[in-house]
């Protein structure tokens, strides 16, 4: 199947494509991943592979369903996106009613970018569709962070992490939040890690990485990976995977990234 970023995700293609030819295609799924993983992309090639009537499983990229999907234009597949800084609840309600019509095809898609931003009464509305998921349609959950979503969801759904480590920038900047992390933890003078921290966010796009690769470094202390032993707490740790992702709900919402990551320094080292 032609995936984007696969090299990083070859054991998850390979899976899906079995699921997809052994007529297993679940109702709901999550897929989550950091904010440089193009997350839009991939679940739109899991779509193609689903509803590809040349080559079941591999989406061929020729025809016309494959075509229309590339161009935004497929009637039965559905996008639903974050307004201002939530998916609120109509943006659900349409997502049900869409659900409700007769496909064109064989089946109706939704795609809900953004998934953990929902407010609460819009995941408690999707869980009703999720309970009683209408006939063989599949909703496609978006989510840069799976905790963000309720439990009774997260139940409901196949849940899948994609990987990204394909290029040398991203690399150095996992080396670079290890590094602030080993500062934090050290109780270095706040000063050092603001010095640190400001060669590092130069601008939004690189803050984000930054926040990215921080709770990478976080969970993989979490789950005691890379045989690094860490003075903090297992609460400590989750409390710190929390405040990252409160700087960058801050950022998005207009907060300036520079103020975001110091307010983080300050919380996280506290």
């Amino acid at each position: 199947m032609r995936f984007e970023i696969e090299e990083d995700n070859r054991i998850l293609v390979r899976r899906l494509e079995r699921v997809i030819r052994d007529d297993r295609v679940s109702h709901a799924y999550i897929l989550e991943g950091d904010h440089c993983i193009d997350k839009k992309a991939f679940a739109e090639s899991f779509v193609k592979g689903i509803l590809c009537p040349k080559h079941l499983g591999e989406n061929c990229g020729e025809c016309s369903i494959c075509d229309k999907v590339d161009h935004g234009n497929y009637e039965d597949l559905f996008y639903v996106a974050a307004e201002g800084s939530s998916i609120k609840d109509a943006g659900i309600l349409a997502v049900q009613d869409r659900l409700k019509t007769m496909p064109f095809g064989s089946r109706n898609v939704v795609i809900v970018e953004d998934a953990d931003t929902m407010t609460q009464r819009a995941q408690n509305r999707l869980l009703k569709t999720l309970e009683e998921p209408p006939g063989r349609s599949v909703i496609l959950l978006l989510s840069e962070n799976i905790e963000n979503l309720v439990q009774t969801i997260q139940s409901r759904c196949v849940k899948y992490r994609l990987n990204y480590f394909g290029t040398s920038g991203y690399d150095s900047m996992l080396e670079d939040a290890e590094a602030v992390v080993q500062l934090l933890e050290q109780r270095a003078p706040f000063y050092q890690i603001k010095e640190k921290c400001d060669k590092i966010t130069k601008n939004r796009e690189d803050t984000e990485a930054f926040l990215d690769s921080l709770q990478v470094v976080y969970r993989n202390l979490l789950l005691q990976k890379e045989g690094r032993i860490s003075f903090l707490k297992d609460d400590e740790i989750a409390d710190a995977i929390h405040q990252v992702e409160a700087a960058r709900k801050q950022i998005r919402q207009g907060v300036a990234p520079s103020y975001a990551i110091r307010n983080l320094m300050l919380k996280i080292g506290g």
